[in-house]
């Protein structure tokens, strides 16, 4: 396997104490009309900041929002990964994306709003924000990204970082292979598929496949999730996880990781894995906790979860 070569990057150029003021380029919806879910894509203008050619793909920027909470305190930073290339939004290098999801939930009969995903979802063209940041130096693509093929999995914003990293690769004319798997409930939950869609049509080196869970099922009667893609679609998964020069990366929601281990345990990938004990070789009997300490990713293997 070639040398994977993570790229110097610059850590908290601007911090809580020091952030620095930014205006709101764009905000838009990249969820579906019918979706019950408000997802949408903004772009910062960074224009005159030290951000500038300074954030990568993979990296993440922090949002301060404006108030206090109940106790008095101003409202706690909140990160945001990065949706643009390493390039910039269109290639321009002072704008700089993310993808937010508005945060609305019931908890104890009460409404809950986000505070920060509602206050950034609201913003309007022109509006100013605070940002902090870069922070994340490991969830990167390589620097001789092109010596490699990709396999990315991604769940609700989770696919912010790989719309730059699959941006970025395909601006640069990309021969080798990528494959991106991206789960959500239902089809109007699906992010920037228009892209993905398009890329797959006309390239025959990417492919696009969507794990809808509470829509169609598999033949077993089973749910669609990512990780059972490792199972039903396992001839197009066994030609980039049989090459020694195939990465995965995996960003969503904590715990969506550990279904994809598993698979690739059982299915005798290990060298995405590292292992701290031995596990036998039918998990069925292993539960969650145990699994967890046993395994952790190779240097083959980077994850983003939150």
């Amino acid at each position: 396997m070639p040398e994977i070569i993570l790229p110097e990057v610059e850590l908290n150029i601007y911090t809580p104490k020091k952030p620095v003021e930014v205006k709101v380029l764009e905000n838009r919806v990249v969820t579906r009309e019918s979706s019950p879910n408000f997802v949408r894509h903004i772009t910062f203008d960074v224009s005159g900041t030290e951000l500038v050619n300074k954030v990568r793909v993979g990296q993440s920027v922090g949002v301060l929002p404006p108030g206090e909470d109940e106790r008095g305190r101003p409202h706690k930073l909140r990160l945001y990964s990065v949706a643009s290339p390493s390039a910039g939004e269109e290639g321009k290098p002072h704008l700089i994306s993310t993808t937010v999801k508005r945060t609305i939930e019931e908890i104890d009969n009460k409404l809950y709003l986000g505070v920060a995903s509602n206050y950034l979802a609201d913003l309007q063209p022109g509006d100013k924000v605070k940002l902090t940041g870069p922070s994340g130096r490991r969830f990167l693509l390589p620097e001789n990204k092109h010596d490699f093929n990709y396999i990315f999995f991604a769940t609700g914003t989770g696919i912010a970082p790989f719309r730059g990293m699959i941006m970025e690769l395909f601006e640069e004319d990309f021969k080798n292979d990528c494959l991106l798997v991206f789960g959500c409930p239902y089809r109007t939950d699906l992010l920037y598929s228009d892209y993905f869609e398009e890329l797959d049509r006309d390239h025959s080196n990417f492919s696009y496949l969507t794990a809808i869970s509470r829509e169609a099922r598999r033949k077993d009667g089973g749910k669609i999730y990512v990780q059972t893609k490792l199972i039903d679609e396992k001839e197009r998964f066994d030609a980039l996880l049989d090459k020694p020069n195939t990465l995965i990366y995996i960003c969503g929601l904590k715990g969506m990781e550990e279904g994809i281990y598993r698979e690739l345990y059982t299915q005798g990938y290990h060298d995405y894995l590292e292992f701290r004990k031995d596990l036998p070789e039918d998990l069925s009997e292993v539960d969650s906790k145990t699994f967890r300490r046993a395994v952790k990713p190779s240097e083959r293997l980077f994850e983003e979860v939150y």
